[in-house]
């Protein structure tokens, strides 16, 4: 079942599928493996999303968005996962940073910031976790002291998808006391003096989009560079991470759909015992779980965006739609290798890619075992 199967979906929703369906298949998909290979950010691919106005759907004309539902946007993640995971997420990314800069800003910072994150000049990142504060951000310690001509950062950040690579880093650093009250939230150029790569990961996946530590040695940054009112940084970056899971929820069930489309097509051509491997009942009905699941991750994170668009609270919805989309990645990545049998264990398919790629959608955004207890809260107040 694709995207465009949703009856829900607008005709023009419909033929934005199409469209970048066959931009996906023609011109991403024949890149990604070479990218991941290098371990090089696929940065001529991201800047022709820039220009085919794809990274600025959900936000304001005058700062050179689309005006489009959070929906349409999550259709554009889950048919560039399908391919190429990492530009799925540089997409998912790059819109977490710029819905915090949309939604916090006056009218003129966020026309001067948010143009070059739509256009696909400028890229995105994250900085909310530190080397000892993930699940646990309220903990960080990154400082942000007051100058006469603005603020001075200082500190360590961890676990930055575009670390090196981006324009604009959201940086969560605490001006206040201790807690979540002591936090606030920078948008800092990566060219300031005293911002740098301090480490690269070696990850196990996704090794075209680089995580890396950044070190902030004292960058100086101007007063305009703070994001909504001092202490509410923490706000901001729970806010924001509402519509990031929901990315990584439509970049899940993509991925998800890349892994049951290998699967099925190498059932459908290899041949064990006279038959088509796919006629034996066990490897059907194995596909057809698979199809299900994806099925109805879909139909979640699809739900969950229709809050957003409403202006209903999205959260619940939110880490369920995170949770569910990223734990069957992680099952239909897993069960398409073993489709595929020894070969599927080869980089001479794609679903070993697949299944490593899987598996960190299970921790970031916010671990799965955190998105259980956004949860259970929510069931604990009734």
């Amino acid at each position: 079942m694709t995207v465009d199967d949703d009856a829900r979906l607008t005709d023009d929703q419909r033929a934005l599928v199409k469209v970048l369906r066959r931009f996906a298949d023609d011109v991403v998909a024949p890149a990604a493996a070479d990218h991941e290979r290098d371990e090089r950010f696929p940065r001529e691919l991201y800047r022709q999303l820039g220009t085919m106005d794809l990274l600025g759907l959900p936000f304001p004309s005058g700062a050179g968005g689309g005006e489009q539902p959070f929906g349409t946007y999550l259709l554009v993640v889950e048919e560039l996962a399908r391919v190429y995971a990492a530009l799925a997420l540089a997409v998912s990314v790059n819109t977490l940073v710029a819905t915090a800069i949309a939604g916090n800003t006056r009218v003129e910072q966020r026309d001067r910031l948010l143009p070059p994150l739509l256009s696909g000049e400028g890229l995105g990142a994250y900085c909310l976790s530190e080397p000892d504060s993930g699940s646990d951000a309220a903990s960080l310690r990154c400082r942000a002291e007051r100058t006469d001509a603005g603020w001075r950062l200082t500190g360590t950040k961890a676990w930055v998808t575009h670390g090196g690579v981006a324009s604009h880093y959201l940086v969560f650093a605490r001006s206040g006391g201790e807690g979540a009250g002591g936090i606030s939230a920078f948008v800092v150029d990566a060219d300031v003096d005293g911002l740098s790569v301090a480490r690269t990961e070696d990850k196990m996946g996704l090794r075209s989009s680089p995580t890396a530590q950044i070190a902030l040695d004292g960058v100086e940054v101007p007063s305009e560079a703070l994001l909504g009112q001092e202490g509410g940084g923490f706000r901001i970056a729970l806010s924001a991470l509402d519509g990031g899971r929901l990315g990584i929820a439509a970049l899940a069930t993509g991925l998800a759909r890349g892994a049951l489309d290998a699967a099925t097509a190498y059932a459908r051509e290899r041949e064990q015992f006279g038959r088509r491997i796919i006629d034996f009942q066990g490897l059907s009905f194995l596909l057809a779980d698979m199809a299900t699941r994806i099925a109805a991750g879909r139909a979640l994170y699809r739900d969950a965006a229709a809050r957003k668009d409403a202006g209903l609270d999205p959260s619940l919805a939110a880490s369920m739609s995170k949770l569910f989309c990223t734990d069957t990645a992680m099952s239909v990545t897993t069960d398409a290798v073993q489709v595929h049998g020894g070969v599927g264990y080869t980089r001479e398919f794609p679903v070993e890619r697949y299944m490593r790629e899987a598996k960190v959608l299970q921790i970031f955004e916010g671990t799965n075992q955190i998105q259980r207890l956004v949860i259970g809260r929510h069931l604990a107040r009734g």
